[in-house]
């Protein structure tokens, strides 16, 4: 019966991820269209230079409409579908398992950080080619100059002239980066998350029952959107590194993030390796706040409760 209950709970957790991630796609992919088509125009030698996010959401608008601003959100759905369930179903049993029977009330670095990264190393198998097709749709709108035979139709017609013509392997292009980025970035959102949501509760325990739920979103809102903030700063950098990798009509291009970063530092200095900064932090907090506002809410629904 223990274990029963045990795998439900655990089912429960992967399925409330997914709704997180759901929520995640509606509310962030248009600030994510205008971040990579910043990181992949505004870092090469000779292309379009867009002044910053604003300007670039203003062309899409002007040459694509709102429809511009969801390109490759298809691919995009079905990765952070996944990307999300395993991604907090994996930090919460992890974690679990981390602190075993030791429940102090109190966020326990040593546990949420190696659940953190352990998640983020397994979703960035899945999530790579996911993310490789949506980042392919995303740069090829009206502003781009791939030739007319070198543009994908929809994200399937995408992922099969990928493996078509650079491979299997081609499809994982840019998973070294992939890897890192979710790694560290997953330790540094659940760790601020957890932590943010304990200290902000905390002073709030005493508050009248009527208002729990109310403060629960709340509190969700801020430590889900100062997560994704505190996490996007750490890792954007890599970011930047793996839409090069991904974008690149080059198939000897290297795939060594480290390489490609020490490439875009000599030719835009720190700036390069932060392209696309603005709209990235206007993204992360929303996004990651209905993320966190989703799971919570899901998990009371599934009657699983967090620790």
């Amino acid at each position: 019966m223990g274990e029963n209950a045990g795998f439900m709970s655990g089912y429960k957790e992967y399925f409330a991820g997914m709704l997180a991630g759901v929520s995640t796609v509606i509310v962030g992919h248009p600030f994510d269209t205008v971040k990579v088509k910043l990181q992949k125009h505004n870092t090469e030698a000779n292309g379009i230079k867009y002044k910053n996010g604003l300007h670039c959401t203003t062309r899409i608008l002007k040459t694509e409409g709102v429809k511009g601003l969801y390109r490759g959100a298809t691919s995009s759905f079905v990765g952070m579908a996944f990307e999300s369930s395993l991604a907090f179903g994996i930090y919460s049993q992890t974690k679990h398992f981390l602190q075993g029977t030791t429940q102090s009330g109190k966020p326990q670095l040593l546990s949420i950080i190696p659940s953190g990264a352990f998640a983020g190393g397994v979703v960035s198998f899945i999530l790579c080619p996911s993310e490789l097709v949506k980042c392919r749709m995303q740069v090829q709108g009206a502003d781009s100059f791939l030739q007319s035979t070198s543009r994908y139709s929809s994200p399937i017609d995408c992922a099969l002239k990928t493996v078509k013509s650079e491979g299997l392997t081609g499809i994982f292009r840019g998973g070294g980066a992939t890897f890192l980025r979710e790694c560290i970035g997953n330790a540094v959102f659940f760790s601020t998350y957890e932590y943010m949501s304990y200290y902000m509760h905390k002073p709030l325990r005493d508050a009248s029952s009527d208002l729990t739920h109310v403060i629960d979103v709340g509190v969700g809102i801020f430590s889900g959107g100062l997560g994704g903030i505190a996490c996007w700063s750490a890792v954007l950098p890599l970011d930047v590194a793996k839409t090069i990798i991904q974008t690149s009509a080059d198939k000897n291009h290297t795939r060594n993030p480290v390489q490609v970063l020490e490439l875009i530092y000599r030719r835009s200095g720190i700036r390069g390796c932060y392209t696309g900064l603005g709209p990235t932090i206007v993204r992360a907090f929303p996004a990651n706040a209905a993320a966190i506002v989703t799971w919570e809410l899901a998990m009371k629904i599934l009657g699983i409760k967090h620790d």
